[in-house]
């Protein structure tokens, strides 16, 4: 590697060639203030368009002030980050900045959170000189089922457009205008809902600002805790656990199953319940269809449609119905385990109580902002009334608890109700990449072979590689398994299934990069791979330390298949856990 030296602040360093200013500065300890910059170490991606001018030094022999971010070091720089020249030129910026910024920090979502303060206070900025005469550009405010955009706190730091097209393809940002009219907008500046947006939620988690947040569902919540004709259900999903101990200050990967069941059960929920039990529910629909699939294919029927995708994650279900459209009979016809859950909460669980579908409010504890989309759509309603009735995310339960003046640290651990609180080990690797589709060869494997699983522990679909592939010995039978996590990675393997070049039998496909563990509701990790790795391994863990690992052998699901819904994939069965889809490429207008 080609070693450059240079000086930064009277200090000599050798970096390597081709590196910018700010990562050479960091070598010496120099942290240079940003605000645009991104980096996403586990995606190998960086966001530096130098725009807000923020991270701007001062090289010697040069005229104007570089941005640090995106200026590569040359060998012999002469490099100042603490003129008087380039603080002044730092702050004047971010006065101007602010200077088109609305003043609305005490009530606003992200304060306390908001990178745009958090740089205002380090700069010193107190007050925006002219400020009467400045006139702020306006937008109006743009509410789709699972994100709030305000273009108004917009900075142009183009992080979101970064994850939208760069790392998920999706294609529904893109910059609009200049000067203080600029901003991050929908293509052809529709609303969120007509555009190609998935809903996936990776814009909100990476947005400096409040110019894109998730919509709020806890007032909901709250008001219907607070209502005494109403039995509220709540359901938790399994990488929930793995992340809501960071909001309370814990590391990475502290499993905080048993307290959050607590604090859950203090909020005044009626009962807590698992979405690791539907989780056991989908392997048993998901994985008794990918073997019929598999005996067919087997058998010589040419009809069928192989690989089967997996059907878990809404944010990749909206990807495929507005871009592959013609492919919407390959995926697996299963639910995600919310809407399972929400299914037999409001037909099983509510006759077993006495209670009125309409009485009865399920609420889900989700990683995810497309779950708030998934909950609303009309398939999963009955004469209108929700399977699910709210979603919120990991931080928004955070925030809800803290309101609560709990301590999440202080609290014990209790267990999940019966009987939707059963759950495998299988059920709770959903939460990460690669989880799902291990879930379903530990059943498919025994049921196939009708032989014992010794080892359930499938390490080769393991990792936080974009595209991972695998095969699994059927005791002869040879499964060719593919893996995906990310959008921009999963088009590739949906490319390659459309030109007919797939030799994958089983594909699973989520949404956000490492699976729900990086959903765009958990804890913000600003791309930090190894706060993503610790939650994976937190995941793995208490898979190891269930008593049962695989969810045909669960005693809860076996009672709901003897005395509600009959055999897997029963006519009961699909009516409550299957679902269709939906060509929606012409109701958004996409063009390829």
């Amino acid at each position: 590697m080609d070693m450059i030296q240079l000086t930064i602040d009277k200090r000599p360093v050798e970096v390597e060639k081709g590196i910018s200013l700010y990562h050479a500065a960091k070598k010496l300890g120099i942290d240079i203030p940003i605000l645009c910059y991104m980096q996403l170490e586990h995606l190998n991606i960086e966001n530096k368009p130098g725009g807000c001018r923020i991270c701007v030094v001062e090289v010697e022999g040069r005229r104007n002030l570089a941005p640090s971010c995106s200026t590569k070091a040359e060998n012999g720089m002469v490099v100042r980050t603490n003129s008087m020249r380039v603080i002044n030129a730092r702050r004047t910026v971010m006065e101007f900045i602010l200077s088109d910024h609305p003043k609305e920090c005490l009530t606003c979502s992200k304060s306390g959170h908001c990178d745009l303060q958090s740089m205002a206070i380090k700069l010193g900025v107190r007050e925006i000189p002219n400020e009467s005469t400045c006139e702020m550009s306006t937008y109006r405010l743009d509410t789709s089922p699972s994100i709030v955009r305000n273009l108004d706190k917009c900075i142009m730091c183009r992080r979101c457009e970064t994850m939208c097209n760069d790392v998920q393809t999706v294609g529904a940002l893109s910059a609009i205008n200049r000067g203080f009219q600029a901003a991050v907008a929908t293509a052809f500046e529709m609303n969120l809902e007509a555009s190609t947006c998935t809903y996936c939620g990776q814009c909100v988690a990476v947005c400096p600002t409040a110019a894109l947040t998730e919509v709020d569902h806890t007032p909901q919540v709250i008001r219907a805790i607070a209502d005494p004709g109403k039995v509220v259900v709540v359901q938790t999903a399994p990488a929930v656990r793995a992340a809501l101990g960071e909001e309370f200050g814990m590391p990475a990967g502290t499993l905080v199953t048993g307290k959050m069941v607590t604090a859950l059960r203090n909020l005044g929920f009626d009962y807590v319940f698992d979405t690791d039990f539907a989780a056991d529910l989908t392997i048993m629909e998901e994985g008794t269809e990918l073997l019929d699939r598999l005996k067919r294919h087997l058998a010589g029927d040419q009809s069928v449609k192989l690989p089967i995708l997996t059907s878990c994650c809404p944010g990749w279900v909206n990807f495929f119905e507005s871009r592959f459209p013609d492919m919407k009979d390959i995926p697996s016809t299963a639910r995600s385990p919310q809407q399972m859950f929400g299914s037999i909460a409001k037909t099983y669980f509510s006759d077993k109580m006495g209670v009125k579908r309409e009485d009865m409010i399920v609420v889900s504890i989700m990683p995810c902002l497309a779950k708030k989309y998934e909950a609303q759509r009309d398939e999963f309603k009955v004469n209108g009334n929700p399977d699910v009735d709210f979603s919120i995310t990991t931080r928004e339960l955070a925030h809800l608890i803290k309101q609560a003046n709990m301590d999440l640290n202080m609290l014990e651990d209790s267990e999940f109700d019966q009987p939707l609180g059963e759950s495998s080990g299988a059920g709770v690797i959903f939460g990460t990449t690669g989880g799902v589709i291990e879930a379903a060869t530990r059943t498919a494997y025994e049921v196939y072979t009708g032989k014992t699983l010794v080892k359930v522990d499938f390490e080769q679909l393991r990792g936080l590689q974009g595209i991972r592939e695998a095969s699994v010995d059927f005791d002869g039978l040879e499964v060719k398994i593919g893996i995906a996590h990310g959008l921009g990675n999963a088009r590739k393997l949906l490319e390659d299934i459309r030109a007919g070049k797939s030799q994958y039998h089983a594909i699973e496909i989520m949404a956000c990069p490492g699976g729900c563990i990086g959903g765009g509701g958990q804890p913000l990790h600003h791309g930090n791979s190894e706060i993503l790795q610790k939650r994976a391994e937190a995941i793995y863990r208490e898979d190891a330390g269930k008593p049962i690992r695989k969810s045909h052998e669960n005693p809860a699901i076996i009672e709901l298949y003897k005395t509600f819904l009959g055999e897997p994939n029963s006519h009961k069965a699909h009516e409550l856990l299957h679902t269709h889809y939906f060509d929606r490429k012409r109701k958004r207008n996409i063009e390829e």
